[in-house]
């Protein structure tokens, strides 16, 4: 199960719910809106990143990690960031954030496909809601259980689709995965040979509103960073979907499905 830093209280109050999240609805939109004017077609410069050379990383990653931190920041909360990683709160709350500036951001470079901001609300282990503004479609996506789930605007559900055999899933293989370790790639092909058809979007986020949308059915991935599928798991709970995610034995790293209620227990045993 997903495990937070220790935190020693109660989770947020309704109120408070409300308040974080419109404010978190307002800074991914205004940092979405930001990159968009700001990093056109001929200002997307990249780098590898130094830890992993099959990462690479943007000077928007930094800048629009600067513009969602300094809202989030004095709400007193806990955050994990990408980049960052985990920044310690003054506040004794179960309530943290969970925050991907740029999910995609290879597609974002190379203008080769979808990439979102990502920001998302968690009580300890559970998912409050998420919001992510698609900057392909120029979408606020936002929900949580209890939420409901909304494009802008306009509500959304999970497919209805009850057959693996008919079913369409997301996945794609992190800059993370080792293609070394069988069991992994067994589970995968085992995975692909269950479902009608298989799409890797290069976006987490974007791949779980897709599922929330009901366009996709399903979406799976080994070894992807929290940071990637928090916010879309909780859309994915508002849309009326549900997951499992299992952590590995790298910190913030999981197995991770998610889809409608008919299929969930069917693909978590492939």
């Amino acid at each position: 199960m997903v495990t937070a830093k220790k935190r020693v209280d109660h989770p947020c109050t309704a109120s408070e719910l409300r308040e974080l999240l419109e404010l978190a609805k307002s800074t991914a939109a205004r940092a979405g809106t930001r990159l968009l004017e700001t990093f056109g077609a001929s200002n997307r410069e990249y780098v590898p990143a130094p830890d992993n050379p099959r990462e690479i990383k943007t000077l928007a990653d930094r800048v629009l990690e600067k513009d969602i931190l300094d809202a989030l920041i004095p709400t007193g909360l806990s955050i994990l960031s990408e980049e960052s990683g985990f920044i310690r709160g003054p506040r004794e709350s179960e309530c943290w954030f969970i925050v991907d500036p740029l999910d995609g951001t290879f597609n974002f470079a190379k203008g080769l496909g979808p990439s979102a901001v990502s920001i998302a609300l968690w009580a300890a282990q559970k998912p409050m809601f998420g919001v992510v503004y698609d900057l392909h479609d120029r979408q606020l996506v936002w929900g949580g259980a209890g939420l409901d789930a909304y494009a802008n605007g306009m509500r959304i559900r999970v497919s209805d689709v009850s057959s693996l055999g008919q079913a369409s899933l997301c996945t794609g293989f992190p800059a993370r995965f080792d293609f070394a370790i069988e069991p992994g790639m067994n589970d995968f092909w085992r995975l692909a040979s269950t479902v009608g058809k298989i799409r890797m979007l290069g976006s987490a986020s974007v791949s779980l509103l897709h599922v929330a949308r009901g366009s996709a059915d399903a979406y799976a991935e080994r070894s992807i960073m929290l940071w990637d599928v928090a916010a879309g798991l909780a859309i994915v709970e508002g849309a009326g979907g549900s997951h499992v995610a299992t952590q590995t034995n790298v910190e913030w790293s999981y197995n991770v499905i998610a889809s409608n209620t008919n299929l969930i227990s069917g693909l978590s045993k492939t």
